[in-house]
């Protein structure tokens, strides 16, 4: 059975942190996600890949049926975006464009900072969980580790991850051009999962005065704070010690954290001293209200890619190598791919030309009443050899080694001309 690969979804290329946050927020449950995925669109296999800055589905269903146009409607209803606007916001790919797009992600071709390490963990991550509730496949199990790799052989044979940055990089710079030094500056973490520990890590490497770490689960925020000799808070005391930090980065799942009422608070006891605030978090943590304040700068994630260009440079030169790696491996993949079809075909094609060979020899041992058994299966073994011999050739071409174009032209004539998988 032939297999047909699609993609569909919007990301920081497409749409606003704003509509990426509310299908963020819709796809926060996987498993309830994936089965009306697989319900509703008429999907075999599906992968949901929620991070910051996208949120995709990859599928893989039977030839002939195209889920594009009900993975779209989904993806409208769940973001509450209007019908019309899913037309800019939303993308879809199919075939080797769907192939080519998975390989990009991992091996970060696609990301808003080009080379950044974060996405590959995250697929990872999302892979397992579409794998643990049984939506992964064998097809798309291909798919997937195939782009582990490819991102592993990016990485090491190119320079992309140079002059390393990430979100929580950027950030640090980012707030070094709003401060003259981060010296002695207090910062504030609301969230103490990957992100905020990277951002950590990055504010102690330009020499802050102080780290507060706040988590929904205390000994999280313990355990990073005491690696990082920082001072651990619950997050629901945090409000509390915001008058003394300089920097609030904002990493926490479940939304928003801190309204402008809130922070106007915090800039009258802090006595017109600024603060800076960085959302890194879809859904965000902070009301855009704040950046309204006299005295509050916030920068959402969108904002970092401002910053982030001054980084680039190296990386779009190291970027183009990475690209021929890619375009190298689809072909591989394509080829693997080409042949699950190839296979089907195959015996569909010797099952058909058997079933005519069957048919035809028993219509005509009806008419020989004296005819031995041995003579009989004599005639099977003469009409089998007749039609392995008639078919060596065909099977043996389309086993080859062609291009993948001339591989799926040969495949569709075949089926054309034997009317293979025609229930008429």
């Amino acid at each position: 059975m032939s297999r047909e690969l699609t993609v569909v979804g919007l990301s920081h290329h497409t749409a606003p942190v704003e509509v990426r946050e509310r299908l963020a927020a819709a796809a926060a449950d996987a498993e309830a996600f994936l089965r009306r995925l697989v319900a509703d669109c008429g999907v075999d296999e599906a992968v949901l890949l929620s991070t910051c800055n996208r949120i995709e589905v990859v599928t893989c269903s039977k030839a002939g049926h195209d889920p594009r146009q009900a993975l779209t409607r989904l993806m409208v209803e769940l973001s509450g975006i209007g019908a019309h606007d899913g037309d800019g916001l939303l993308f879809a790919m199919q075939g080797r464009e769907a192939v080519r797009h998975v390989f990009r992600v991992a091996s970060s071709l696609d990301s808003m900072i080009v080379g950044e390490p974060q996405i590959l963990g995250q697929m990872k991550q999302q892979f397992e969980v579409s794998s643990s509730l049984e939506a992964a496949g064998p097809v798309l199990v291909r798919v997937f580790h195939k782009s582990f790799s490819v991102a592993k052989r990016v990485r090491t044979e190119t320079g992309i991850a140079s002059r390393s940055v990430s979100v929580a990089a950027t950030a640090v710079d980012l707030a070094s051009r709003i401060f003259e030094t981060l010296d002695g500056r207090v910062v504030m973490l609301l969230g103490a999962g990957d992100t905020g520990e990277t951002a950590a890590r990055h504010f102690m490497a330009a020499n802050v005065g102080q780290i507060m770490v706040a988590n929904r689960t205390f000994e999280t925020a313990v355990d990073l704070a005491r690696e990082l000799s920082a001072t651990a808070l619950p997050l629901e005391r945090f409000r509390q010690y915001l008058p003394l930090a300089d920097l609030v980065v904002g990493s926490a799942g479940g939304g928003q954290l801190l309204d402008a009422e809130d922070v106007r608070e915090v800039l009258r006891e802090r006595r017109g001293r600024p603060m800076f605030f960085i959302d890194l978090a879809v859904p965000r943590n902070f009301d855009p209200a704040i950046n309204q304040l006299d005295g509050a700068y916030l920068y959402d994630i969108d904002d970092l890619a401002a910053v982030v260009e001054d980084n680039l440079g190296e990386r779009r030169r190291e970027a183009v190598r990475a690209e021929t790696i890619v375009e190298a491996e689809v072909d591989q993949f394509w080829q693997w791919f080409e042949k699950l079809q190839v296979v089907p075909t195959i015996v569909e094609l010797r099952e058909y030309a058997d079933s005519i060979r069957r048919g035809e020899v028993e219509k005509t041992l009806a008419k020989m009443q004296a005819i031995s058994e041995e003579d009989r299966e004599r005639i099977h073994q003469m009409t089998r050899a007749i039609v392995n011999k008639l078919l060596h050739h065909p099977t043996a071409v389309l086993k080859g080694e062609g291009s993948p174009t001339e591989e799926s032209r040969l495949l569709s004539a075949v089926r054309r001309l034997f009317r293979l998988g025609d229930d008429t």
